[in-house]
């Protein structure tokens, strides 16, 4: 076999740039977020923005409940104004009388039959009793309770008062609680009175009365008589007027008001001054 001849060496060939390089005829893969050059019905346009979707619609809410009609009120007659009635002004408070299985204790029946009409009524309410009594007789009742053997009441443990002026005949409710520390047992005595009938000081049944009615005199007005020492207690003696009346101004004794205490001593001392000159 015949050698060929041989060719002379050529010179290797120069890398080609890419810009030299002849387009290849496969289309490429196109690029993310392009549409594709061959896929496209307007190749080589630029295409457009997608549109953004339209948000879906919310979902319907329920519908509210149906309101319930407000009542009917009722009409006023023709010519009257509507208005709510107020309520009467209470006259005295509850007094309840025992039940008939309830048993009268022995103390009360006694003072019963020995001062026949001197209690006009009993109460029992929540385990307590009270006497209702004529205030003409409140000293023969109480130094029966005081004196009796099945009563001997050696304690008077308060005294205190209620105003009630609805009541005009007989505005004021003075209660003595009586306690005895030798029965065990224990009593309301209750009178009625107005502020100008007298009533007669129990100073001389028990000595403890005596801060007490004049007390229940400073606040109430209560006309106590027969005791020893009746002045203001807790009150200036000059005071204008009773504080624990229910009638009484809520602003003050009147023209005498004055916010500042310190103007009230000022007025005293003037007062004073003047007297002493």
């Amino acid at each position: 076999m015949a050698d060929d001849p041989q060719k002379p060496d050529e010179p290797p060939t120069p890398p080609q740039a890419a810009a030299d390089k002849p387009a290849s005829s496969v289309p490429g893969e196109p690029l993310k977020a392009e549409p594709s050059r061959v896929e496209s019905p307007s190749a080589g346009v630029s295409a457009a923005p997608a549109e953004p979707k339209a948000p879906a619609a919310p979902a319907p809410k329920p519908a509210a409940p149906a309101a319930r009609p407000p009542a009917a009120a009722k009409p006023a007659a023709p010519g009257e104004a509507a208005h709510v009635p107020k309520a009467a002004p209470a006259t005295g408070p509850s007094e309840p009388p025992p039940g008939a299985d309830v048993a009268v204790p022995a103390f009360i029946t006694s003072l019963q039959a020995a001062l026949p009409g001197a209690v006009t009524a009993l109460s029992y309410y929540l385990g307590d009793w009270t006497i209702i009594a004529v205030a003409a007789r409140v000293l023969d009742v109480n130094r029966h309770l005081r004196e009796a053997p099945d009563a001997w009441f050696d304690y008077l443990s308060d005294l205190t008062a209620t105003d009630w002026p609805p009541r005009a005949e007989a505005r004021f409710d003075v209660i003595y609680c009586l306690y005895s520390t030798r029965h065990r047992h224990r009593v309301r005595v209750k009178v009625k009175v107005s502020e100008r009938d007298p009533l007669a000081s129990v100073t001389s049944i028990w000595p403890a009365a005596n801060w007490l009615e004049r007390e229940v005199w400073d606040m109430f007005g209560v006309n106590f008589t027969g005791h020893p020492d009746r002045r203001r207690i807790l009150m200036p003696e000059d005071w204008q007027g009773h504080p624990q009346r229910k009638d009484y101004p809520l602003e003050g004794p009147g023209e005498l008001l004055m916010e500042n205490p310190l103007d009230w001593l000022k007025l005293r001392q003037a007062k004073e001054e003047a007297e002493i000159e």
